[in-house]
């Protein structure tokens, strides 16, 4: 198959295994409009392709799997219904890649923040090395919030309390953390992430494909089972993305200073 190339992203398929890479490693793989969408059609690529056993996705360079979305993106938004459609479509972005038939591998070294810190986690396994950190510091960066369904997702993972205090305090999970909250399946040093990815991706490949398939689609189905109730939290998405507190994060991002919040 050819492979699927765009200036922010990489995707190609070798054998089994198919590997799709956020490739902006000068901006830590802060994920632009296009890169999501990269995303999507590589999902489709890999359902669509019956040689296909396993997914891995990775970040350029060795800083990041991905920082989140990139913040001058919202500067554009005029308030709370550009939020609302910003979390729909991160949303249906990370339900797309929760339905990819075959399992999903991070292989994460460095940050993965914000958006990517949720596509990492909406991954069916998470294999990292000792310098990776897990975080969605929006509580003092920007002044938005999760949607419901990436919030039960996490949930889902870490427990209540534990994202709470990372949600409320905008701390970032480092990779020991990571590994004793379960977070990620395997640990090892960054020389050795490449070979510890390919060894749980041939391990996967070489086993019996409709019990993981249909494995992993009864685990979604459970996991479905729990989300919330649609427009759940679209009251609380606009009064974030609409405030002038988030207009302020924007701003102290880009002016390279601390955010002055005001709580309005």
């Amino acid at each position: 198959m050819i492979p699927l190339i765009r200036p922010e992203t990489l995707f190609e398929i070798h054998g089994s295994i198919a590997m799709f890479t956020f490739n902006r490693p000068a901006a830590r793989n802060a994920l632009t409009w296009a890169m999501y969408e990269g995303l999507l059609e590589a999902c489709q690529r890999v359902d669509e392709d019956p040689a296909v056993r396993v997914f891995v996705l990775r970040g350029a360079g060795d800083h990041a799997f991905a920082a989140g979305t990139d913040i001058l993106q919202f500067s554009e938004f005029q308030g709370g219904e550009d939020g609302l459609r910003y979390e729909a479509r991160i949303d249906s972005v990370l339900e797309r890649l929760a339905r990819v038939v075959v399992p999903t591998v991070a292989r994460v070294q460095g940050v993965a923040a914000g958006g990517g810190c949720a596509i990492a986690l909406t991954c069916d396994l998470r294999v990292c090395s000792t310098n990776a950190i897990f975080g969605v510091p929006i509580a003092r960066t920007l002044g938005n919030c999760l949607s419901a369904a990436s919030c039960a997702r996490i949930v889902a993972l870490l427990g209540t309390a534990l994202l709470k205090d990372i949600l409320f305090t905008g701390r970032m999970i480092g990779a020991e953390e990571a590994k004793a909250v379960g977070l990620t399946s395997r640990l090892v040093f960054p020389e050795e992430l490449d070979a510890a990815v390919e060894e749980v991706a041939v391990a996967i490949a070489g086993n019996a494909p409709l019990t993981i398939k249909a494995s992993k689609e009864i685990l979604r189905r459970l996991e479905q089972g729990t989300r919330p109730e649609t427009d759940l939290d679209a009251d609380q998405i606009s009064l974030c993305y609409g405030s002038e507190d988030f207009r302020e994060g924007i701003a102290a991002f880009r002016e390279k200073r601390r955010a002055r919040w005001k709580g309005i």
